[in-house]
C-alpha cells in the first residue's frame, strides 16, 4: 500500500485522491484553507464535453473549436485524447454523484465563446461548487483518505538533495493553525494547487490561488512552460464590489452583449436589438462570443481609448424567466448591489482568471524536468499543469475537463508503476531563524508586485514595460530572500517567495517570444 500526499482540493486533487484510494492507496490531501476554497468551487460555467461515444461528429467539432481557440500552439495528440475520454470522465462525475443540469431526461447544454455548438453541462450557474460538493462528500466517506485543511506546502523533499533525476520522497509543509513545520514522506506527490491570479490587483481567483505549487517544484527542478499565457477573463462585475465577481461567459452565450458607453447609447435610442452596437465586432466578426483573448483585449483597449473604468454587458433583450432560472447565483450577487439581470446594464471589466501556462508533463501528467525527462514521483494536474490542450488561449470550459481527464491519467499512471518505498525525510532546519515580527515590508512588496504585473505584464505588453517588470521582480526576489534566509515561515512569507517566482517565469517567458499569440500580445510585434 503506497503512500501519496495530495496538494490542493480541488476537482483535480479530489478526483486523483478517490481513484488512488479505489485503487487502495493511502492518501493525504494537504488543503491551504479549507477544502471549498478552491478555484473549482468559484466556477461558473461548466464542464464541455461530449457523452454519446459514437458522436464522432460532435468530437470532432469540440476538437476543432478547441485547436482554434490555442491560436496553433495546442498539443493536437492531448485535445484528442483529452475529447475521446470526455464521456467516460463526465460519468464518473455522475457516479460520484455530481447532479448537473437537466431538461426532462436529457442534459441542459449551454454554448460560451469560441464554441460552435451547445455542449457544456452545467449546474446553473454554480457548476464548481456542485462538483466540489459531490467530490468532497465522496472522499469524507473514504477511510483511506486524510484530508489536512490549514495545512501550506512550501517546498518539496528531494530524495538526493540538488539532484532532480532522483526524484521526490516528501514535502515540508506549513501548518497555518500552530504555526509549525512539518516534514511529510510520500512515495509519489500530486500537484493540483491550480493557478496565481494574486498576481494581479483584479482577479476572479480565491486568496489561495499564489502559485505555490509551481513554485516548490520549479525550486525542486522543474521545467515550465508557456507562462506569457495568462488568461484574462472578460467579464467580472465592477459594480463598487470589492472583489471582482465573474460574470459567467454562459451569460453571452445566452445572447448578452458587450457594449461601451457609446454603444448603450445608440442602442437604447434605436429600440433594436444590441449585437451591431457592440464594439467587439471591431476585433473579431463573432463578436461577444470570440474567444476570451480577443473579448478581453477589445474591453482592455476601448477602457483605455475612452478613459472607462469598464465596458457594460446587457441582458434586457432576453427572456427574464430564463435568465433568473439558470443565473440563480449571479442573479443573487446582482441583488444585493442593487442590479438585476434583464433589466439593467452591469459594469464588468477584464479580470486575471486562468494560469494556461504551468508545469511541463507528459500525458500521464509527470512532472518534467528541463531535459525533458520526467522527475520519479512527481505529478500536476489541473490549472497548475501544462498539458497542451489549451495552446495559447483556453476554450472556455475545457479547464474542469482537462483537469478530471489528467486526474484520471496520472492516477493511473501511478497505479500501474507504484512505489512502496517510504523513506525518512529530514526536519526543517530552522537553526538561527527568527519570528518574523514586521510584516510591513511583505504588505509593500505585494502591492509592488500586483501594481507591477498589472501595469508591465498585462493584457497588452511591450519590451519596454516586460524589461521594467524584470528589473522590479529581480529587486523583489532578492530583497525577500534576505527575508527568506532569516526568518522563520509564515503564510505571507511563502506566497510572496512563491508569487514573485512565478511572475519571474511569466515576465522572462513573454520577454522571450518574437511573435504574438493567444493570450500573449505585445504591441512592438503588431
Amino acid at each position: 500500500m503506497a503512500q501519496v500526499v495530495v496538494i490542493g482540493s480541488g476537482i483535480a486533487g479530489l478526483f486523483a485522491a478517490l481513484r488512488l484510494d479505489k485503487a487502495g492507496h493511502e492518501v493525504t490531501i494537504i488543503t491551504k484553507q479549507r477544502p471549498k476554497d478552491s478555484s473549482t468551487n468559484w466556477a461558473q460555467g461548466g464542464i464541455a464535453g461530449i457523452l454519446d461515444k459514437t458522436d464522432g461528429e460532435g468530437k470532432q467539432a469540440h476538437i476543432a473549436d478547441t485547436l482554434a481557440a490555442g491560436d496553433g500552439l495546442c498539443n493536437e495528440e492531448v485535445v484528442r485524447l483529452v475529447v475521446e475520454e470526455a464521456g467516460d470522465r463526465i460519468r464518473d462525475l455522475l457516479d460520484a454523484g455530481v447532479e448537473f443540469e437537466k431538461e426532462g431526461e436529457s442534459f441542459h447544454l449551454v454554448k460560451e465563446g469560441g464554441h460552435t455548438a451547445r455542449r457544456i453541462l452545467h449546474a446553473k450557474d454554480a457548476t464548481g461548487a456542485e462538483i466540489e460538493r459531490a467530490l468532497t462528500r465522496a472522499v469524507s466517506a473514504s477511510k483511506r483518505i486524510t484530508m489536512r485543511p490549514h495545512t501550506l506546502g512550501v517546498d518539496l523533499i528531494q530524495r538526493e538533495h540538488r539532484n532532480p533525476k532522483m526524484g521526490i520522497k516528501g514535502l515540508w509543509c506549513l501548518s497555518l493553525d500552530s504555526g509549525k513545520m512539518e516534514a511529510i514522506p510520500a512515495d509519489a506527490i500530486l500537484i493540483a494547487t491550480g493557478g496565481c491570479g494574486q498576481l494581479w490587483e483584479r482577479t476572479t481567483n480565491p486568496s489561495v490561488a499564489t502559485g505555490d505549487g509551481l513554485a516548490m517544484a520549479v525550486r525542486a527542478g522543474a521545467a515550465s512552460k508557456d507562462m506569457a499565457f495568462f488568461q484574462f477573463h472578460p467579464t467580472a462585475l465592477m459594480a463598487n464590489n470589492k472583489k471582482p465577481f465573474l460574470i459567467t461567459e454562459a451569460l453571452r452565450g445566452e445572447g448578452g452583449v458587450l457594449l461601451d458607453s457609446l454603444g448603450l447609447q445608440k442602442y437604447r435610442m434605436s429600440g433594436s436589438k444590441p449585437d451591431s452596437f457592440s464594439f467587439t465586432l471591431e476585433f473579431s466578426s463573432k463578436g461577444s462570443l470570440a474567444t476570451r483573448d480577443i473579448v478581453a483585449r477589445a474591453c482592455d483597449q476601448k477602457m483605455k481609448i475612452t478613459g472607462a473604468d469598464n465596458v457594460w454587458l446587457v441582458t434586457d433583450h432576453l427572456d427574464n424567466v430564463n435568465l433568473h432560472k439558470n443565473f440563480p447565483t449571479i442573479e443573487s450577487r446582482l441583488n444585493k448591489l442593487g442590479l438585476s439581470l434583464g433589466k439593467d446594464p452591469l459594469p464588468v471589466a477584464p479580470a486575471a482568471h486562468y494560469m494556461v501556462g504551468g508545469l511541463d508533463v507528459d500525458t500521464d501528467g509527470r512532472v518534467l524536468m528541463e531535459d525533458g525527462n520526467a522527475m520519479p514521483g512527481l505529478y500536476a494536474i489541473g490549472e497548475v499543469a501544462c498539458t497542451g490542450m489549451h495552446g495559447a488561449n483556453r476554450l472556455a470550459s475545457n479547464s474542469l475537463l482537462e483537469a478530471v481527464v489528467f486526474a484520471n491519467k496520472a492516477s493511473e499512471h501511478f497505479i500501474e508503476n507504484s512505489i512502496e518505498n517510504i523513506e525518512n525525510v529530514p526536519n526543517w532546519r530552522a537553526e538561527g531563524m527568527q519570528e518574523l515580527e514586521e510584516h510591513a515590508p511583505l504588505v509593500r512588496d505585494l502591492e509592488t508586485l500586483r501594481k507591477t504585473m498589472t501595469d508591465d505584464v498585462g493584457i497588452v505588453r511591450s519590451f519596454r514595460r516586460l524589461e521594467r517588470a524584470k528589473r522590479m521582480l529581480d529587486l523583489l526576489s532578492h530583497e525577500v530572500d534576505l527575508i527568506w534566509h532569516r526568518s522563520l515561515p509564515t503564510r505571507e512569507l511563502v506566497e510572496l517567495r512563491n508569487l514573485i517566482l512565478v511572475a519571474t517565469h511569466i515576465t522572462e517567458d513573454a520577454l522571450e517570444r518574437k511573435e504574438n499569440k493567444g493570450l500573449h500580445w505585445n504591441k512592438d510585434l503588431i
